[in-house]
């Protein structure tokens, strides 16, 4: 597989975003707010459906949460102290200021505390993929990696402190499983910690507790891993998972985080076994981090030929002439109903060896000639070269559609 340290100026995702149509700027919308087009719509929907439903398999449970909120709920929850400069102004609404979230957590936190909760319930896995806001100054914009408007793959777990450590371990398993379906891989892993300054929460007990928890997350994990002072969220540690893009700078794309400090702030509780009231453990959880980065990590890391799954258009049907446009309609047709994303390439878009150069970064191409049309086969070509025996169309669909439908990274099962 070519990577992005292959090819640090063929796979810059800005351009490659622009060349293959995934999402754009414009002036009159902002700068570090990106559009989506279509395709690059369909892979973030296909990306987002992954990790939802890989949520939903874990025990979470999906919310949405408004991206407005009152300034006095950053207040409570630390922000507005330790991370304002990165905020969006209020604005005067009614007679109060309200604000552009710069993160979901303030709005589970209240979620979690809209009715009492028992231990019975603990964990509880609370997650979403929502919008926030960054006041970040236009020199730093680019692409999607850094932008104003962000999607975040966000989950909060709500449990007791000797939940945290499984509950942590847990979200490291899952973010190990989406990279293998995702065909990526992380560069390192981080232990990020709090630095000198007044960045951060003031509670040197909190935070000896915090890293204590994650420390031994990472050492009974088994993974390597560099501790970095200064790196730390305000409210917490984290273990943060680093990628390089094609440039050879490294973010973060991926993070588990311990939080003793919102739980305190917004007063939250649950009845324990003895009927008295106790302190949650917030643990903060991120698959994928945002979708902008997520995605301009996967442009890069594949030049735009996307695994099978997550590929804007997965199978290219290419009759060789007119006469065989009704079969392929008829597939065009068949893959629909399977939920595969197909497009039809015809005679009047050129030669067959124009089509199939133009569909180069397709996973799959059928290719329909007079004698495939007359058996009701399909010639597969794999993005890879191999050429396969022709087959029946519906038996080409099946195999496809179990190897997208598992997140396979491989483009067919020789087995």
């Amino acid at each position: 597989m070519n990577t992005a340290a292959d090819h640090p100026q063929d796979h810059d995702h800005r351009r490659l975003g622009r060349e293959l149509g995934l999402f754009g700027t414009d002036p009159l919308i902002g700068a570090g707010l990106p559009y989506w087009l279509p395709d690059g719509a369909a892979v973030r929907h296909a990306l987002e459906e992954y990790v939802r439903d890989a949520e939903r398999r874990a025990g979470y449970r999906h919310v949405y949460s408004p991206v407005l909120g009152k300034r006095e709920l950053y207040e409570i929850s630390g922000h507005w102290s330790h991370y304002s400069d990165d905020m969006f102004p209020p604005m005067e609404l009614g007679g109060e200021q309200v604000v552009l979230r710069p993160s979901l957590c303030p709005h589970h936190a209240l979620m979690y505390r809209s009715r009492t909760r028992s231990y019975r319930e603990l964990p509880l896995r609370m997650a979403e993929t929502g919008g926030m806001y960054r006041a970040e100054l236009s020199g730093v914009l680019g692409g999607l990696t850094r932008v104003r408007a962000i999607h975040l793959n966000d989950a909060h777990v709500f449990c007791t402190l000797d939940q945290v450590a499984d509950e942590a371990r847990a979200a490291l398993g899952m973010i190990r499983r989406a990279y293998e379906a995702l065909g990526i891989r992380p560069a390192r892993f981080r232990l990020s910690l709090p630095g000198p300054g007044g960045k951060y929460v003031a509670d040197p007990e909190k935070w000896r507790r915090s890293t204590a928890l994650l420390t031994e997350v990472l050492d009974s994990s088994g993974l390597s891993y560099e501790a970095a002072e200064g790196e730390a969220a305000f409210y917490g540690p984290k273990i943060d998972v680093q990628v390089v893009d094609a440039a050879g700078r490294e973010s973060t794309l991926s993070t588990v985080q311990v939080d003793f400090h919102q739980p305190e702030r917004f007063d939250l509780r649950y009845i324990g076994a003895d009927g008295a009231g106790h302190r949650p453990v917030m643990v903060h959880r991120s698959i994928i981090g945002s979708v902008e980065r997520a995605v301009a990590h996967l442009v890069e890391e594949h030049g735009g030929a996307f695994p099978a799954w997550l590929a804007p258009v997965q199978l290219a049907v290419l009759p060789v002439s007119e006469t065989q446009l009704p079969g392929a309609e008829r597939l065009l047709r068949r893959c629909a109903d399977t939920g595969l994303r197909a497009e039809l390439a015809g005679p009047e878009l050129g030669s067959l060896g124009a089509r199939v150069r133009a569909a180069r970064l397709v996973p799959y191409q059928a290719v329909i000639g007079a004698q495939e049309d007359a058996e009701g086969l399909v010639a597969l070509r794999l993005r890879d070269g191999r050429r396969l025996d022709p087959m029946p169309g519906a038996d080409a669909l099946a195999r496809i559609d179990a190897l997208v439908g598992a997140h396979r990274t491989e483009l067919w099962d020789t087995e």
